[in-house]
């Protein structure tokens, strides 16, 4: 059965330096993950259910608008999990009502915790290197237009690959 997820792709160039970034403080899974907001997280299903998922998909993406992201500073999920992110000051509304629309009818995944729209830019690593994530990247700002998000595959040898872009009503002005 494979493994997919949805995400909003970040943009370039802030999503190779978030994802270099992640790799130099030793975050080992980074090569394999781009860099994204969550909006599935990795769930099994089952081949033949996967055109069912991709009109289900397309069906969410023609129902909402684009908007606008705008990540700044840091936070983290300590004690709860250690994962260090990088913030979204606007545009969180829009992506709970994205991650709503896509987590039903056959992605009507249960979630291990409340939904938080994130990116994250450390994760699993000793205290120290989570601590250095939340400080070096403090200053991180960058603002972009989403007009799509992407539903992923996950690869044991290469991480995760987009399989499919759905694109989103026209842009906000």
């Amino acid at each position: 059965m494979p493994t997919i997820g949805v995400a909003v792709a970040i943009p370039e160039p802030w999503a190779t330096e978030l994802q270099d970034y992640r790799t130099s403080v030793g975050d080992v899974t980074a090569a394999m993950i781009p860099t994204h907001i969550t909006l599935v997280p990795p769930t099994e299903i089952a081949a033949a259910d996967l055109p069912g998922v991709e009109q289900h998909l397309a069906r969410a993406a023609a129902d909402l608008d684009s908007f606008r992201v705008h990540l700044r500073g840091t936070g983290t999920f300590r004690p709860i999990s250690p994962v260090v992110f990088v913030t979204l000051v606007e545009g969180i509304s829009h992506c709970e009502r994205l991650a709503d629309a896509v987590r039903s009818g056959p992605l009507d995944v249960v979630l291990e915790h409340p939904y938080h729209p994130h990116v994250t830019i450390a994760h699993h690593l000793e205290d120290a290197l989570l601590d250095r994530a939340f400080a070096e990247l403090a200053g991180f700002e960058c603002e972009f237009l989403v007009g799509e998000f992407h539903l992923y595959v996950h690869d044991e040898a290469i991480g995760w690959q987009p399989t499919r872009q759905f694109s989103l009503a026209a842009a906000e002005s």
